[in-house]
């Protein structure tokens, strides 16, 4: 029997109080009403907390949402459990990681937080997914709206018994088939009707960037944070080229002028200490086998 407990996503500026990008995270607990000092106050409150490639926030906001609250739905607590494991530290704990192996080469903190939402699809309606977040449209139009690694995210869905990722979602009334793809669903907004050949060009331009940053980074370790923000922003750059300033800002919510680093120098170079990843791309362990995609599990 499916347990539905509310799932709740938050923000906190990441790095530094004045960044433009927001850290994200989940927790089963509304931490405006039950604010926890550590993670072991969690474990004994018997409550959940998925850090998501970040450190502990008893709460927090950021400059345009104090409160740092970016949304809450039901979701299945077995499912999210699975998908990514709670209270435990994704930069020393493998199984907390999700399918986001090497921190900012398969994803960052957005795509982890929107694994572990991925469990409120069983409450009947789309997953909720961190969109409101600082800098999310520039990290999904990078990353996608769960990570790189599409194959092992498919599989770690099977694997715990969640709908198949290719199954419809209801958006504005219509069915369209697979998962949520809020990058996708903002362009369009702003240019499907304005200038459709613009906005055939700009998710063009985002397959060969995604097509782009799944490419392996050659040796043995996952590049510095250094490398992958420079890599990200000039990625970001051919899209400020293509869509102008103004477009730019109204998809991107931020300047092109503004240089935008989605990968914390901090937890990358933890991560690279603690062996969070493998060869650049890859899982520790290894590569992963290439894997047809699973059929959709009955329950």
């Amino acid at each position: 029997m499916v347990n539905l407990v509310p799932l709740y996503a938050w923000a906190v500026p990441a790095f530094t109080s004045d960044s433009p990008v927001d850290h994200t995270w989940v927790t089963t607990y509304d931490n405006r009403t039950s604010v926890y000092p550590n993670d072991q106050a969690v474990v004994v409150a018997s409550q959940f907390y998925w850090f998501c490639w970040g450190a502990f926030h008893p709460q927090r906001g950021t400059p345009a949402n104090p409160r740092g609250f970016l949304g809450q739905q039901a979701g299945d607590l077995g499912l999210a459990q699975c998908l990514v494991t709670p209270n435990a530290d994704s930069r020393t704990v493998p199984p907390a990681r999700g399918t986001i192996f090497a921190y900012g080469v398969d994803g960052v903190c957005h795509q982890l937080a929107n694994q572990v939402l991925y469990a409120t699809v069983s409450g009947g309606g789309a997953p909720l997914t961190v969109s409101r977040a600082r800098g999310y449209m520039a990290s999904t139009f990078i990353y996608g709206t769960y990570g790189l690694q599409h194959s092992a995210w498919a599989n770690k869905i099977a694997s715990c018994g969640g709908a198949d990722p290719q199954i419809a979602f209801a958006i504005g009334g219509g069915i369209v088939p697979g998962p949520p793809d809020d990058f996708e669903a903002r362009a369009r907004q702003v240019l499907e009707h304005e200038n459709p050949k613009l906005l055939s060009d700009l998710l063009a331009l985002r397959t060969d960037t995604q097509r782009f940053a799944t490419q392996r980074w050659p040796g043995f370790s996952p590049p510095s944070a250094e490398t992958l923000n420079a890599r990200n922003q000039h990625l970001l750059d051919q899209a400020a080229q293509l869509l102008g300033p103004s477009k730019f800002k109204e998809i991107f919510g931020f300047s092109p002028g503004e240089k935008i680093h989605l990968v914390d120098p901090t937890i990358s170079e933890h991560s690279k200490n603690e062996g969070g990843g493998g060869p650049a791309g890859q899982p520790a362990g290894g590569k992963h086998r290439q894997i047809r995609k699973p059929k959709r599990q009955s329950k």
